[in-house]
């Protein structure tokens, strides 16, 4: 299997959101207007995920001072449980930690168990909650570990 990560700017903007969209619900889709504002934004990197020479996922990620926050990580439905959500966060990790960040968090669904569960192998715990934050109602998770 051909995996490959690569650096996504501004003109990767409609790839990003193709992917989201496939990824996520219609209500917690990120559009391309969203992606484009997100990509301009300081601190903002994204690493996206080719398999087998086509764009399969991405994370997108803000450092600020000493911490980074995951804002967005997806794999699309046919690649999922192939490793390369772990290569994602790998990168996200080494990234925030290339740039003086000592802590990366994320936010996800307390109904999403396939994702705490990847989050829970890649190192990370739980250090908060955010009753109802998501569109459907459930609660938020947030996640911390050490860069």
């Amino acid at each position: 299997m051909s995996i490959a990560i690569q650096s996504a700017g501004l003109a990767h903007a409609a790839v990003l959101a193709e992917l989201h969209g496939q990824s996520f619900p219609p209500s917690e889709q990120w559009q391309t207007p969203a992606m484009q504002d997100l990509l301009v934004l300081p601190g903002v990197q994204t690493g996206l995920i080719l398999h087998e020479q086509q764009p399969a996922g991405f994370i997108m990620l803000r450092t600020v001072a000493d911490e980074a926050e995951i804002l967005t990580v997806c794999v699309v439905p046919q690649c999922r449980r192939t490793g390369l959500g772990q290569a994602l966060l790998a990168w996200a990790v080494q990234y925030a930690k290339d740039h003086a960040a000592t802590q990366l968090f994320l936010e996800v669904s307390s109904a999403n168990v396939a994702a705490q569960t990847l989050y829970k192998q890649a190192g990370f715990a739980q250090v908060g909650h955010r009753k109802r934050y998501y569109p459907d109602g459930s609660d938020a998770l947030v996640l911390s570990r050490s860069c």
